[in-house]
């Protein structure tokens, strides 16, 4: 491994664990997203009953639950460096490059948290169909980096606005509108226990959303970080 590669790593992880590390100590976004998830679960259980919803509808109410939950927690990665007046030193600290790489595991490390948390909670609370369970947990693998990979940059965006909690969920939307419809119809085609070869193109768009959103970010990240 070269003496760049490896420098870029060691950066990477060391903003890495320093959001771990204040993350834990207060868990406000942990704590946001999994309040989130799991209380609008409950209410449209509660409102519905296990009344047998189509899976198209199932598979809708999980990734709206998913993509609010991310909203309300995700921007929390660039926004307290802002309110804590830490962003200054870090950009002295460190490269655009690695900050951005961080941010980025910080966030994927959330949204990990979430899932383990949520998924389980919204096949109790629907009693959703568990046949095509695998085929399901490839799509929901593929969404989660996806929705890192396509608010991390906005995130950093919305950091120093006064409105940031709003904005973050305004300015994600319409990059996560032909996200959100592909994992709806992938999700729905996994509860109707269709095989993955009949997923195959919805997995081939959510691996090139995540190739392209990183590659994409991590050249305007320093621009936005900078400015």
């Amino acid at each position: 491994m070269s003496r760049g590669n490896s420098g870029l790593i060691n950066k990477t992880l060391a903003v890495y664990a320093k959001d771990m590390r204040l993350e834990f100590r207060t868990k406000y976004a942990i704590n946001a997203i999994l309040l989130f998830g799991i209380s609008t679960l409950a209410v449209v259980s509660f409102s519905l009953g296990q009344s047998g919803l189509s899976p198209q509808l199932l598979a809708a109410l999980f990734w709206v639950v998913m993509f609010f939950s991310a909203m309300s927690g995700l921007a929390q990665v660039f926004i307290r460096e802002e309110e804590a007046g830490t962003s200054l030193a870090l950009k002295l600290s460190a490269d655009p490059e690695p900050i951005y790489f961080g941010k980025l595991f910080f966030n994927l490390t959330l949204m990990c948290i979430m899932t383990f948390v949520i998924t389980p909670v919204f096949f109790i609370f629907t009693d959703a169909p568990t046949d095509n369970i695998p085929v399901f947990f490839v799509i929901l693998i593929l969404g989660v980096f996806c929705l890192c990979a396509a608010t991390t940059l906005v995130a950093a965006i919305i950091a120093r606005a006064s409105v940031k909690g709003a904005l973050f969920s305004v300015m994600s939307f319409p990059i996560m509108l032909p996200l959100l419809m592909v994992l709806v119809k992938g999700s729905e085609k996994a509860l109707k226990n269709q095989p993955i070869t009949e997923i195959a193109t919805e997995l081939q768009f959510l691996v090139s959303f995540t190739v392209i959103m990183i590659v994409l970010s991590s050249l305007l990240f320093k621009f936005v970080w900078q400015d």
